[in-house]
């Protein structure tokens, strides 16, 4: 399936790179929250934020999803 050439092998296999990096962000920001490490609370959230803003931009690149709005990174 493509739209316009847009969706093939190359961006699936990128998106799930981007969606992979964003779920291990999200595991190691889960992780600081229940352990109570504020301080690595503070960068793995940062982290996460900056690996969601990375998904949301290239999906704005490939002309899949207009992005109003990136998420604000602490």
């Amino acid at each position: 399936m493509a739209i316009d050439g847009v969706i093939d092998d190359h961006f699936l296999r990128r998106y799930r790179e981007l969606l992979d990096a964003e779920d291990a962000a999200f595991d190691e920001l889960e992780h600081a929250y229940e352990e109570g490490d504020r301080e690595h609370f503070e960068a793995d959230l940062r982290a996460w934020c900056e690996a969601i803003n990375a998904k949301l931009a290239y999906l704005q690149r490939s002309g899949i999803a207009r992005v109003t709005a990136l998420v604000a990174t602490p």
